[in-house]
């Protein structure tokens, strides 16, 4: 999904699959928002940039709440293709004033992006805290899934916490369980933290983990949900009160599912 100045860009067709598009120029400064569904909408955005800048808008910024490719952030082997940093090289191209992005997945992607604005997600994370406080009478307990999320939230955080150990078989690359370091949620509700869910196989070791001791209402948060959280069992597990997570890439419905507008 493409806006302009916060009002939706229609990408029409012509019969062969290339894109239709209309845009009137809109004077000097241009905000364009990028909520990312597929990859035709990469090159809406070229267009459309290049568009205004042939109209004479002189500054031009980005919204990109969430950054496409960006789980592609290393390469192993020769036949391995480094999609997040061709991706990065066609958004700084593009030339914007500014790239502003929340909670992105690495750091490779701050820093391989040009002019890029990071916007913690340190404000939604406390209003869920709010909204669970007011349901449970207490603030909750924090979670970090590993030790990385932990490094990354817990200083926007002044609650207690504990952090996962994954155990992992490295041959497969899958997560067959997790470990907690640290105590103190027992009867407590406790509220995961991170920053992206696919199918939410982490979470569902952690709050299976939690539940083991004694945790109270488990709650999630993150900052980008991908639809592919339906196929999981974490959704219909009935561990979780909760999912509380942005519009950057969810799209779906689900009375599990709350949404913090990026906007």
């Amino acid at each position: 999904m493409l806006l302009l100045n916060d009002k939706l860009v229609e990408l029409g067709g012509f019969p062969d699959g290339t894109l239709l598009m209309k845009q009137t120029p809109c004077g000097d400064d241009a905000v364009l928002s990028w909520y990312y569904d597929n990859d035709r909408e990469l090159v809406a955005l070229i267009y459309l940039t290049q568009h205004l800048k042939a109209h004479g808008v002189k500054r031009i910024s980005l919204f990109m709440p969430y950054i496409p490719n960006a789980r592609q952030d290393r390469v192993k082997s020769d036949e391995d293709i480094f999609t997040l940093k061709y991706f990065a090289e066609i958004i700084n191209s593009l030339g914007f004033d500014r790239v502003e992005v929340l909670d992105p997945h690495s750091t490779v992607s701050e820093a391989l992006i040009d002019r890029i604005s990071i916007r913690t997600p340190r404000d939604n994370v406390a209003r869920v805290i709010s909204e669970i406080e007011a349901a449970e009478g207490e603030k909750p307990f924090m979670f970090y899934p590993d030790e990385g999320a932990s490094k990354r939230y817990s200083g926007m955080v002044e609650l207690p916490y504990a952090f996962g150990i994954k155990k992992r078989d490295w041959k497969t690359g899958r997560i067959e369980g997790l470990d907690v370091s640290g105590e103190g949620m027992s009867a407590k509700p406790v509220l995961i933290v991170d920053d992206i869910c696919s199918k939410g196989g982490t979470f569902l070791f952690s709050a299976k983990k939690l539940k083991e001791l004694g945790a109270g209402n488990i709650y999630l948060y993150v900052s980008h949900c991908e639809r592919s959280i339906l196929d999981g069992e974490l959704i219909n597990s009935g561990l979780l009160k909760q999912i509380f997570t942005t519009d950057s890439i969810w799209r779906g419905e689900n009375e599990l599912i709350k949404v913090i507008p990026c906007k």
